[in-house]
């Protein structure tokens, strides 16, 4: 057994104590990742690293209001529900300005206090950029960008409104970047001026917010096994140059994006503001 339990004589009573310290420190800790009694308004929570997120939003103790096209899909909903948190889902579609802007009201009419945003609902389209068609184009831009801003300033807006707490919080706002915030890319000319939009705005609100006890941060994914990157994975030869420059050794998964998301959207991140997380396996040191 380890001598730190068994100790006795005059030292015992500072061995005690230096445990019971370790406790409460353990406990604090613990305290700056709770995300208990919060509420979490997220997009793009119904499949891949979006539906991780959410999840680990409700692991950490928050409700999570998703939003979504429809309410055909309730894996998501279902999942949180058995954690022991609550779960709605609010229809709205990205690709709408009218139906981004009525969102917000409709979610406090209900009642709802807003603690987190997490903007993680996106589109990809693939054309060579003299082939790019301009709806395609204005699509991607509306949802990957337009809607994220019409987010951050609706529900910035309410947190704003609100008494910040005990801590100087209002609120933390979590924005989904890409590699491709800081790279090019081939063949996605539409994708990476959004994902570079989405990094810029990420900083600019954090300048407009951050001494007003609201936290916006980005997360950038590398390279993750999800559907939005299948075009990548059937490309024998493109996903070997890939996997070649990630120094983890594999593509990512959605769980890796658990602890980080959990990080952002807590006091633990309390003096972390504009800052793109890149979860990557290292691809961008590379």
């Amino acid at each position: 057994m380890d001598p730190i339990y068994t100790q006795t004589g005059p030292n015992a009573h500072q061995v005690t104590e230096h445990i019971a310290d370790q406790a409460h420190t353990m406990t604090t800790v613990q305290q700056l990742f709770s995300l208990e009694g919060q509420t979490a308004l997220v997009t793009g929570g119904t499949r891949g690293i979006g539906q991780s997120m959410a999840l680990a939003l409700a692991e950490a103790g928050a409700d999570v209001l998703l939003v979504q096209r429809d309410e055909s899909n309730t894996t998501t909903k279902q999942a949180i529900e058995k954690l022991g948190r609550k779960a709605q889902i609010y229809t709205a579609d990205l690709a709408s300005s009218d139906s981004m802007k009525a969102l917000n009201p409709r979610v406090l009419a209900d009642g709802h206090q807003i603690h987190i945003l997490l903007n993680c609902g996106g589109i990809q389209r693939r054309h060579p950029a003299h082939q790019f068609p301009d709806d395609e184009w204005n699509e991607v831009l509306q949802v990957n960008l337009n809607a994220v801003f019409t987010l951050c300033r609706d529900v910035g807006a309410h947190m704003l409104s609100r008494e910040p707490d005990k801590y100087g919080r209002r609120g933390s706002i979590i924005n989904i970047a890409s590699l491709l915030t800081f790279q090019g890319g081939l063949n996605v000319p539409a994708y990476a001026a959004s994902k570079g939009g989405v990094g810029q705005l990420t900083k600019a609100l954090s300048n407009q917010w951050g001494g007003q006890g609201i936290n916006v941060n980005a997360i950038a994914p590398g390279y993750i096994a999800t559907e939005m990157n299948t075009a990548l994975i059937q490309d024998e030869k493109r996903a070997a140059s890939i996997l070649e420059r990630i120094p983890a050794g594999r593509w990512g998964s959605p769980d890796d994006f658990k602890g980080g998301v959990v990080y952002l959207a807590s006091r633990a991140s309390q003096y972390v503001n504009g800052e793109i997380l890149t979860i990557d396996g290292g691809w961008m040191g590379r």
